[in-house]
């Protein structure tokens, strides 16, 4: 999931401080994806290999992913921090209405900066001759240690 900050002042009633579903990608990775989608003829591209693995599942099997979700979404958004419910946030009013606290926060030190995924997806032809060629070596490595069995 993409950090923000968010995080820092959203309404919660939830007893724990929240947070974004781990693995988390600083908003740059987004902003460049955003950026390149505005300036090529795309009009998706995924960041962050789980938002693949998300979308191909709920294509084959939705009440799976959804199954999944309903036990482990919701402890996944929570840290193990007790949260301030005197805190302000920001359901009524902007918290940083007099000073701009920025996009970067708390998960900056659990946050990647790049993700594999948007790469492979805006250079779909290299990507595919690579795991091409690494399905080729598998099955290559597969059939030639499935025949050394098959003559002992």
């Amino acid at each position: 999931m993409l950090y923000t900050t968010q995080f820092d002042w959203v309404k919660n009633k939830l007893g724990k401080k929240p947070q974004p579903v781990p693995p988390i990608y600083e908003p740059e990775v987004g902003a460049r994806a955003v950026y390149w989608a505005a300036h090529h003829d795309r009009r998706k591209i995924y960041v962050g290999g789980r938002t693949v693995g998300a979308i191909v599942g709920n294509k084959f099997a939705p009440g799976t992913l959804d199954h999944y979700l309903g036990r482990t979404g919701y402890q996944s958004q929570l840290t193990s921090e007790p949260d301030d419910p005197s805190r302000p946030n920001n359901l009524w009013e902007p918290v940083d209405a007099d000073h701009d606290h920025g996009t970067h926060g708390r998960f900056d030190n659990r946050s990647h900066n790049m993700s594999i995924q948007p790469w492979a997806d805006l250079h779909r032809l290299p990507t595919s001759v690579g795991l091409g060629i690494a399905a080729g070596v598998c099955a290559s490595l597969f059939f030639a240690n499935r025949n050394m069995h098959a003559k002992q």
